[in-house]
């Protein structure tokens, strides 16, 4: 899932790094490779705009970082959709990511449900999601079959999914880790509200197929005294791990800490190179044509049925455009808001 990047010639990290970016990064001496996103005004225009509860939009912050972290290392152009369906507070996120650098999302959630797990102080990912999938999409157009991987979520994080995914689908030893949090900034003799959000991947890619071995999958309700297969850690991504798991969730954050600064922190010993960032941004692919053709797709009768107080109203759950048509015309439309 790695992109043809361009290498960013020898030179000290940069102290600064630009919001709503992607940047890829190599450490050649342990056969590592990631990516680092940093999220400023993209991930606050999106959870903005919806109002959600504190709880559910840090939840559908850390997808978009996942979202983003994943699909900006496509080699084809399309979308890359992430969905969680579940039975918790929290039953649906979804993160439409398009190539190179579009991203929208939405939630949807029980208020009763949400409310009560705030009430108790049971506001982590697990408790939020329940139980469910997390299904990832890449869709490459109409000429083209969708690939879809799906993962169980289990009471977890949206970062134990995505390691038991590339575990599962792709077999890469992998770690993710992502951040959300709320900013308070100075400004015109008030405080601004801000979110900001933050991730980086690492993966374990050597070209030896021998170091790439895993352990199989948990052999599950096997008879008694069979031993699950184990095979050693590569030394290599045994280091990368050890170093990934000190990274704390301000830094994947804070914009004092350049992503260059991050991982030359992690793998200054070993070396580590960048390559050239992607942008981000937030912006979403409804229109008038888009909502006409979808109501085009129901029956006369289906669309009487929607017709309340003489019009049809279709507002969309990703930006909150709404769009009004005369029953019977869906040719004639209008925008509000």
């Amino acid at each position: 899932m790695n992109n043809p990047e361009t290498a960013i010639p020898s030179r000290a990290p940069a102290a600064t790094t630009a919001d709503d970016t992607v940047m890829p990064f190599e450490v050649a001496a342990l056969d590592l490779r990631g990516r680092v996103v940093r999220l400023g005004p993209v991930v606050d225009e999106i959870l903005e705009r919806h109002n959600y509860p504190q709880p559910v939009a840090k939840l559908l912050g850390e997808a978009v970082v996942l979202a983003v972290m994943l699909g900006s290392a496509l080699k084809i152009e399309g979308r890359f959709i992430l969905q969680t369906q579940t039975d918790g507070p929290v039953g649906l996120l979804v993160v439409d990511f398009t190539t190179p650098g579009q991203v929208r999302a939405c939630a949807r959630f029980g208020k009763d449900g949400v409310a009560a797990a705030i009430a108790a102080g049971k506001t982590d990912a697990g408790a939020l999601l329940g139980r469910g999938h997390l299904a990832m999409t890449i869709d490459q157009g109409a000429d083209s079959s969708r690939y879809q991987g799906l993962v169980a979520l289990d009471g977890g994080t949206l970062e134990d999914a995505a390691h038991e995914y590339f575990l599962r689908s792709e077999q890469i030893p992998t770690r993710v880790r992502l951040a959300v949090a709320e900013e308070l900034r100075a400004e015109n003799g008030g405080a601004r509200h801000r979110w900001r959000a933050g991730g980086i991947m690492l993966q374990f890619l050597p070209k030896s197929p021998e170091r790439a071995r895993l352990a199989d999958l948990h052999p599950g309700d096997a008879p008694e005294g069979v031993e699950p297969h184990t095979v050693a850690e590569d030394d290599a991504w045994v280091q990368g791990r050890a170093l990934l798991e000190t990274v704390e969730d301000v830094e994947l954050i804070d914009p004092d800490v350049s992503s260059e600064r991050l991982v030359y922190r992690l793998f200054h010993e070993p070396g580590v190179r960048v390559f050239r960032t992607t942008d981000v941004r937030a912006e979403c692919s409804c229109s008038r044509d888009s909502v006409e053709a979808m109501l085009k797709s129901f029956s006369q009768e289906d669309r009487d049925h929607m017709v309340e107080d003489g019009k049809i109203s279709v507002t969309c759950e990703f930006c909150s455009a709404n769009y009004v048509f005369a029953p019977g015309d869906v040719d004639a439309t209008q925008t509000e808001g």
